[in-house]
């Protein structure tokens, strides 16, 4: 009698709730001690007690009585069953290192026009010589590829040593990045918090951008976990909010301005874009229609001590040209003029 042939016993005690398994296979013994003609088992078991502990001690005890017709003790203890280790994303800001101003464009709310003013600034500050890069961070709503025409393309990727760098794809003289790259037409992003922090600091830190004047981060919609963490692991240097003049629009700006004022995060705001200002129709480009109400985002600005940057008209050609993929900021009607104005007015504030 020896400890293999105690183990070959033993191997005849099957676990019935994990696939029938012996208690050898599942490495539950932890030790075997033969002295003086007896023997003492050791079964290790998970922290979270086993129901079937009693039993398999008792199968145990049994199978050594009869295979040997010695007396045996089976202790057991418990282990805690090894935790898979964390992922953990190695990247750095190696690859921002190299752009001048990093800028988010955020709202308080949905609805109110931030990714067509991020497209059409991006492609406004490209047109005035700038080199411009835009970071669509809206996880759960990515619209860049629709709106620059880029829907269905994929980036490609080069191995950097041991990191591999995503290629931003380029047009309209700017580089674009967008979750909406790597999913399918139609598929919902069903991710948890920390899950769409990971994958958006992916978008922004593990792209080969190369030398920018500005990079863009159109930021989702609100106030939450994925712009703090944004602001706070990306050096971005401060925001752009957009708003309409509605209301209630305006009731959640306040609250975009305060958490980017708020301590832990501490950037500034560089100003205040209303967009859908006034209704113009193409057909008679000096009528005015102030259907969202008047001047609500230059009076909100002025609350705020912040500057209005830019008042955008709302203009049918430029729901037209985004659904189209070229943004109306390529153009040179009132409505691509007022990007134009935009772009312009925040690059003379950053100097």
């Amino acid at each position: 009698m020896d400890k293999k042939a105690i183990l070959e016993s033993l191997s005849s005690v099957h676990h019935p709730a994990r696939q029938d398994r012996s208690v050898v296979e599942l490495g539950m013994v932890q030790s075997v001690d033969i002295s003086d003609s007896r023997v003492t088992v050791t079964l290790a078991f998970p922290k979270k007690r086993d129901p079937l502990t009693e039993y398999l001690v008792g199968a145990c005890r049994a199978a050594i009585i009869r295979d040997f017709g010695v007396e045996a003790e089976v202790r057991t203890v418990v282990t805690e069953e090894a935790k898979p280790a964390k992922r953990t994303l190695n990247l750095d800001q190696e690859q921002v290192k190299d752009i001048k101003h990093i800028i988010g464009i955020a709202s308080g709310k949905g609805g109110v026009g931030k990714s067509t003013v991020a497209v059409n600034l991006a492609c406004a500050l490209a047109r005035l010589g700038y080199r411009v890069g835009l970071a669509d961070a809206d996880v759960y709503g990515p619209s860049v590829p629709v709106m620059t025409g880029t829907e269905g393309e994929q980036p490609e990727a080069v191995q950097n040593g041991d990191q591999e760098l995503i290629i931003p794809l380029q047009k309209y003289g700017v580089e674009w990045m967008s979750i909406g790259y790597f999913a399918e037409k139609g598929q919902a992003l069903i991710w948890r918090g920390p899950m769409a922090c990971n994958a958006l600091k992916q978008m922004i830190l593990q792209v080969a951008w190369g030398p920018l004047d500005f990079l863009l981060i159109d930021m989702p919609p609100g106030t939450g976990d994925i712009h703090i963490s944004l602001v706070q692991e990306i050096p971005m240097e401060g925001a752009v909010i957009v708003t309409t003049p509605q209301a209630v629009a305006l009731a959640d700006v306040e609250k975009g301005v305060n958490m980017f004022r708020n301590k832990s995060i501490d950037r500034p705001i560089f100003g205040l874009v209303e967009n859908m200002a006034w209704f113009t129709p193409e057909e008679h480009p000096d009528e005015k229609y102030f259907i969202f109400g008047k001047n609500g985002g230059a009076e909100m600005a002025a609350e705020l001590g912040v500057e209005l940057l830019g008042q955008i008209p709302l203009v049918q050609s430029i729901r037209e040209c985004g659904d189209a993929g070229e943004p109306a900021a390529l153009g040179n009607r009132p409505d691509g003029l007022a990007f134009i104005q935009l772009a312009s007015r925040l690059a003379e504030k950053l100097g």
